[in-house]
């Protein structure tokens, strides 16, 4: 592996969830595609792209902001996830499925921001 990033578990955690989602939202009604469907791909890809911008050539205060970009994103899918059950997009196992994703990745994140003070 060339970057960094690469052998980050945690980014590999986070393209993980990425496809997990691309996947839940082609359940979705249409008449989310530019709703929904759109901030929730964007918020779980968002995840891994900061986590990778944030690591290559950075300091190690500049790779702590890009983490907090990390962080907000994946907070953003656990609202989306919320969203998604209330308006009965998706069932309670697969909210619970992401749902633990998405805390895995906050521990994991906020582990490596602390790594790095």
């Amino acid at each position: 592996m060339a970057f960094k990033f690469e052998k980050l578990k945690v980014w590999q955690k986070a393209l993980d969830l990425a496809d997990e989602i691309d996947k839940m939202t082609k359940t979705f009604p249409k008449e989310e595609i530019y709703v929904l469907i759109s901030q929730v791909k964007r918020a779980a890809d968002s995840i891994s792209m900061n986590i990778a911008e944030g690591s290559t050539g950075q300091s190690n205060p500049e790779f702590k902001r890009f983490l907090g970009y990390a962080l907000r994103s994946d907070i953003e899918v656990v609202n989306c996830l919320h969203l998604a059950i209330r308006r009965g997009y998706i069932e309670e196992e697969i909210f619970q499925k992401h749902y633990q994703s998405c805390e895995e990745i906050l521990i994991m994140i906020s582990a490596l921001i602390k790594s790095l003070n």
